[in-house]
């Protein structure tokens, strides 16, 4: 579901620790957006992280 198309970042896994060092399982989600990326010449709707984004926006 939240999966980078370009580098494949998911989310990751770790703990929520309470002030009495009690752990619960919690998940980070990457920040993926929408964006249209020029593909072989032809623009194609696909779901792209930022940090993927940026770098896209630097090169063109």
């Amino acid at each position: 579901m939240a999966r980078c198309t370009i580098c494949g970042k998911g989310p990751q896994f770790g703990h929520n620790v309470s002030h009495s060092k009690h752990r619960t399982n919690r998940r980070w989600l990457p920040n993926i957006q929408k964006a249209v990326v020029m593909v072989d010449g032809r623009p194609t709707r696909m779901m792209v992280c930022t940090s993927c984004l940026r770098t896209l926006s630097r090169k063109s």
